[in-house]
């Protein structure tokens, strides 16, 4: 069994990155095990707290996900033309201590997605997440992309997937993504 984690770097529960990967769970190809979190509960980035307090318990269990799973999918809203800053300081967070990085990034297959209510998709926060994730040597899969611009059309009041294009891209994105990531 391949085990994917898709992270939502939005906090809102309207979120149409969320939204994303709640539909990639159905669409996971046998095999595949199609997992989401969540930022909730992470505070934002202070080296006096991590020395005086260590790392907080949701940065812990996010790690523990992450380094449990076969490959990640960031799916990244685009907040002026870049990575939303939430999204950013939980890799931040991550990262740390230093001494985990190779442990948790080197290596580890990552896709980036992304829902715009644009007409853009998320094209600048995507090329934006390259630079950090070669940086932490991570393995990205260029193999496919995908950026959902007027997602708002895409999903129901519900926040299900109503686009049968955008549900057989998806379903190509992930299945394309486990594989790199099964092979890695």
């Amino acid at each position: 069994m391949t085990t994917l984690l898709g992270i939502s770097g939005s906090l809102r529960a309207g979120s149409l990155n969320t939204a994303l990967l709640r539909a990639a769970t159905a669409l996971a190809p046998e095999g595949v095990a199609f997992d989401v979190a969540t930022l909730h509960g992470i505070p934002l980035y202070d080296g006096d707290a991590e020395a005086a307090s260590g790392i907080p318990g949701a940065v812990q269990a996010l790690k523990a996900r992450w380094r449990a799973a076969d490959g990640i999918v960031l799916a990244t809203p685009e907040y002026n033309n870049g990575i939303p800053g939430v999204f950013k300081n939980a890799i931040d967070w991550l990262s740390r201590p230093s001494s985990d990085i190779a442990d948790t990034f080197g290596g580890k297959p990552v896709a980036v997605v992304g829902a715009s209510p644009g007409g853009f998709g998320t094209v600048l926060a995507q090329d934006a997440w390259w630079p950090v994730l070669r940086t932490l040597r991570t393995a990205p899969w260029f193999g496919g992309r995908l950026m959902v611009s007027r997602a708002g059309g895409a999903f129901d009041a519900d926040g299900r997937l109503v686009d049968d294009k955008l549900r057989g891209q998806l379903g190509e994105f992930i299945a394309g993504f486990a594989a790199f990531a099964q092979a890695d």
